[in-house]
């Protein structure tokens, strides 16, 4: 996973979340050492939908209140990983989040975090590389 770029620390694959009397799943979970925050990634092999903010928002707010160590981290950043994307449909999705999210291009994060994360095109090649992976080889 070094493609991602300096910086990340890769923490779980499929990486287990428990909330209420659920468990959850997180595609991608990564720390990202110079930012000091966790990096959420959902991949999905279509085209991005409202729902899948829905649900990338929520595994954001678990992290930040399950996993982070709200003293020394910064809040969770979420990145979904879509086949194609509607623009004017992420710009409504994005609209009511709070939380630092993006679509497979930068638009909605700070130009600092920018910087520092991996391109559009990286994070597309290494999540086609996942999602064709036997499970436990990432």
């Amino acid at each position: 996973m070094t493609e991602l770029g300096v910086g990340f620390a890769f923490v779980g694959r499929q990486y287990p979340v428990v909330v209420g009397d659920s468990e959850y799943r997180i595609d991608l979970l990564f720390y990202h050492c110079k930012l000091h925050c966790y990096v959420v990634l959902e991949l999905k092999t279509q085209k991005a939908r409202p729902e899948h903010f829905g649900q990338l928002g929520f595994y954001v707010a678990v992290v930040d209140d399950l996993v982070r160590d709200k003293e020394r981290d910064e809040p969770t950043i979420g990145i979904l990983i879509a086949e194609s994307r509607d623009r004017a449909m992420v710009e409504y999705a994005l609209r009511g989040s709070n939380h630092p999210l993006a679509v497979s291009t930068y638009a909605g994060l700070p130009e600092r975090v920018r910087g520092l994360l991996p391109s559009a095109e990286d994070l597309s090649r290494i999540a086609d590389q996942v999602l064709h992976a036997p499970p436990g080889a990432v």
